[in-house]
């Protein structure tokens, strides 16, 4: 992966709508940087922003799976 990647590049690699990703970046989720007038995100910003969100995800995911598992619902 390059070092820094475009907005759509950026957008593409978390599976996300350009405008959700520049509402990511104005909530501070990770920084950008400029290139000429283009705003660029590195790529070890994005994986480390994408490697969080991922774990955060298995955790809520792993607590569902044990409630379920509580009630007897077959999960």
């Amino acid at each position: 992966m390059k070092d820094d990647l475009t907005m759509e590049e950026a957008a593409d690699f978390l599976n996300v709508s350009r405008s959700y990703l520049l509402n990511l970046i104005e909530s501070g989720a990770f920084p950008i940087h400029l290139v000429g007038s283009e705003r660029r995100v590195r790529s070890d910003d994005l994986a480390r922003y994408k490697e969080q969100v991922d774990a955060q995800r298995r955790k809520v995911l792993d607590e569902l799976t044990a409630e379920a598992q509580e009630l007897g619902l077959g999960y």
